[in-house]
């Protein structure tokens, strides 16, 4: 490959490859301390003509080159930031699942992508999916930890991609087979290595021809993998490598932050329903009748099939429950088993023998403990997992066998995985056992409130109910001390260590207030609120500081933003500004505008002469760009010398207006469009669009609405080809498509009665014959409802 007709073993480098590039290894190698951290030197040329993208790591004593034809594309930086800029804004972690197979199958050309977790027995399940139409779906399939060995799992954690570019190629041996010291070459960290031959084996056996994996890594644990399958021989170059490493660097890092997204929500709505519980407590008389009432709110808190409550042996159940009569010796089993601490199994009829008779409805208990001496608790049921999983795949698919058989073909290892999960449920995780340790501590409050021999304990009780509140706040910052952990703010120039630090700890601190507010509005607060507590810390005798609004509340981003922001303006007017000197005042005011947007005005008079600032430093530009790139709104900032003045919009979608309800139009004009969405949900589209990006956007709209089965063509000639296999129900074709335009792909449309609609970003449409220009169009970039409204009515006029 390397076109050099000599032995190479036992000689120089140099004396193969040149002193110059030679000379430019040893330079990447020094930079590249790291063997997981290989250098990377792309187009480098050995010889005249011979030109290769080359990565080099050291590792066990040698230092590894590895060559491959370069394709003269430098583009991994480019396609990074493509692929991060696309999913950087997602707000949840299934969506950001699915956005991540749908992007990667459209940039990378996969036939399928799976994002595929593991669980905690080290089974795996395949969370989201993108696949060629015509391949049967392996979403939601679980399959035993077997199907990817420790050694493995270890392997992903060293290197984070893998790539075959044929699952039925041949491995080449390393030549010599040990080196000097006689060990084998340990090649964990290289792109190039080979791969067990189990799991060629397995790829084949499914028909996959070539596969890339990249490793997602959660808190230094393999958290899952990206799954690339394709089903002819197919190869990445490097720089489309080391772009899909970045890219599953990245998406790690964000699934980190959604994830304790999640988690804070799940914490907030569980103190929300037990300050309720404990508000209800004070007037309610019969304990059991208090109990019984919360146990929905209970139910929400924690995932399972069916909670029950036994108390002084009365037995009460919601949703799906062992039967009434088994309850007593469960009851007592687990104030024996438990010791008055919570309890928990995924398998109760292998601790519990008598819970056999009825494993299908209660294979595993959560347990409550609310008296140490009697059998009392509240009790937690999830179903066998068994009983709603089926193979979702074609179940007239075919697998091939290789010499291990049928054990190495998906369906195989999931009956296999079904198996092993027999009279099992769902685990109990961490996350289940703080949120029951919660409730355990207020219900145990409540019990020992209303019994009539702790009269004395009723002082001590409130107590409790204040730590127990603190002690769920105090958990809720530690998951937000996580993400700010990575937050940096670079400094600016001719500004003193103590100046920015602290900067930095008011920008914290006013993040800090935002959260506060959040848990107690339930994932917002009012503008009034937030002004007072911003301003509260400069009011005195000698300034005079006015809010003046209606009641406006704000959702949690743009509650965020709004601290931030006026943390800022409250420092910069201390510190520079009209509250910096005696006489001074601020008056905020704020308006709800016609279009539904709120229209916050900052007038400061009395301070000292305002002068525009020389330079604009971060503050500044946080004022000005906040507001209009995180919300869509506008920032804008007079520095007018009697005192400065602020106008900031916020968009309507982020605000409620307390004192009035919507108007009933628009509620009108959302079911309408709901209804409209409704009608495509079993549509098949037909979708021509030459630009990759605009298509994963369309694809993006379409799947969000419902419409699942979308078939894309970037050409006439490739859509014609689709055309032959099938007939859409309905299409959208872009006008004009680079070298050609969507004219005979309409034409055969109208030939077979099929509705469509065109797009287009010009206003020009002399490129479509008289015969089509009534057809609708729709304008480029895309509204998701005026899309969706758009192929409706096709539909609907058809």
């Amino acid at each position: 490959m390397l076109g050099l007709e000599t032995e190479l073993n036992g000689r120089n480098l140099a004396d193969l490859i040149g002193h110059g590039a030679t000379h430019d290894i040893r330079n990447a190698l020094a930079a590249a301390p790291e063997a997981s951290r290989p250098a990377l030197i792309p187009q480098l040329e050995i010889a005249p003509g011979r030109v290769f993208d080359v990565s080099i790591h050291r590792h066990a004593g040698h230092a590894i080159l590895e060559f491959e034809a370069s394709d003269g594309k430098v583009m991994a930086l480019q396609l990074t930031r493509e692929l991060i800029g696309r999913i950087h804004a997602t707000i949840n972690s299934t969506q950001l699942l699915r956005q991540t197979t749908v992007l990667l199958k459209a940039v990378l050309g996969y036939d399928r992508v799976m994002v595929y977790r593991f669980e905690h027995d080290g089974a795996g399940k395949v969370e989201a999916e993108a696949k060629r139409p015509d391949l049967e779906s392996f979403l939601g399939q679980y399959f035993p930890a077997s199907d990817i060995p420790q050694q493995a799992r270890a392997l992903y954690l060293k290197n984070p991609i893998r790539i075959i570019s044929d699952s039925a190629g041949h491995s080449i041996a390393i030549e010599p087979t040990l080196d000097p010291s006689g060990q084998p070459l340990d090649l964990s960290h290289a792109h190039l290595r080979s791969v067990s031959p189990i799991h060629l084996e397995y790829l084949r056996n499914m028909g996959v021809a070539a596969s890339m994996s990249i490793s997602i890594i959660i808190d230094g644990a393999l958290w899952g993998l990206i799954a690339c399958h394709h089903y002819s021989p197919k190869f990445l170059s490097m720089p489309q490598r080391i772009s899909a490493e970045m890219f599953g660097e990245y998406l790690s890092m964000h699934l980190i932050g959604l994830l304790q997204k999640q988690r804070l929500t799940a914490v907030t709505t569980a103190r929300n329903a037990l300050d309720r519980f404990l508000q209800r407590a004070g007037d309610e008389g019969d304990v059991f009748d208090l109990m019984r009432e919360a146990m929905a709110d209970f139910k929400d808190m924690l995932p399972c099939d069916g909670i029950g409550l036994y108390l002084n042996e009365r037995w009460h159940g919601i949703g799906t429950t062992p039967p009434a009569a088994a309850i007593p010796g469960l009851a007592d089993f687990m104030s024996s088993t438990s010791e008055s601490r919570i309890f928990a199994t995924h398998n109760l009829s292998l601790t519990y023998p008598k819970a056999e008779d009825y494993y299908q409805d209660a294979s595993g208990v959560l347990a409550v403990p609310l008296s140490q001496v009697s059998s009392d608790c509240l009790l937690f049921f999830r179903k066998e997992r068994l009983q709603t999983l089926n193979w979702a795949g074609n179940p007239d698919k075919s697998y091939a066998t290789g010499p291990m058989g049928d054990r190495l073909t998906p369906r195989k290892s999931f009956a296999i995985w079904k198996e092993t999960v027999e009279r099992n449920s769902e685990p109990w995780n961490d996350a289940d056992r703080e949120i029951a340790s919660a409730i355990h501590s207020a219900a145990v409050e409540v019990v020992l409130r209303h019994s009539e021999m702790m009269q004395e304990e009723r002082l001590k009780a409130e107590i409790r109910q204040r730590l127990l509140n603190e002690e769920l706040n105090h958990r809720v910052k530690n998951i937000l001390a996580v993400i700010k952990s990575l937050v940096a703010t670079p400094a600016r120039e001719a500004v003193t260590l103590s100046e920015y630090v602290t900067s930095l700890r008011g920008r914290i601190q006013a993040l800090s207030l935002a959260h506060d507010q959040v848990i107690r509005g339930s994932g917002g607060g009012e503008v009034k609120g937030l002004l007072e507590a911003e301003l509260s810390p400069y009011k005195s005798e000698n300034n005079k500081i006015t809010i003046l609004g209606p009641g406006i509340q704000l959702d949690g981003r743009a509650y965020a933003v709004a601290a931030l922001v006026f943390h800022e303006m409250c420092t910069n007017a201390a510190k520079y500004g009209s509250l910096s000197r005696p006489g001074g005042s601020l008056e905020v005011s704020w308006s709800v505008r016609p279009e539904g947007e709120i229209e916050i005005i900052w007038q400061e008079m009395g301070g000292p002469p305002v002068d525009r600032p020389s330079r604009r430093g971060f503050g500044t530009a946080l004022i000005e760009r906040s507001i209009p790139f995180d919300l869509g709104g506008s920032s804008k900032v007079d520095f007018d010398p009697g005192g400065l003045r602020a106008t900031m919009t916020i968009p309507a979608r982020f605000i409620t207006v307390l004192e009035q309800r919507p108007e009933e139009k628009m509620i009108n004009g959302t079911q309408t469009a709901l209804t409209e969405a409704r009608k495509l949900d079993e549509a098949s589209v037909l979708l021509v669009e030459d630009q990759v990006l605009i298509a994963m956007d369309v694809e993006m709209m379409l799947s969000d609405n419902g419409i699942n089965e979308i078939t894309v063509a970037n050409s006439s000639a490739n859509a014609l080809d689709h055309l032959k296999r099938f007939t859409p129900d309905v299409a959208l074709l872009d006008i004009n498509l680079g070298t050609g335009t969507s004219v005979p792909v309409a034409q055969e449309l109208v030939r077979r009665n099929v509705p469509f609609i065109f797009a287009t970003g010009y206003d020009d449409r002399t490129a479509l014959p008289e015969e089509l220009l009534s057809i609708p169009v729709v304008r480029k970039p895309y509204d998701a409802a005026e899309l969706i409204q758009a192929l409706g009515r096709r539909l609907a006029e058809t």
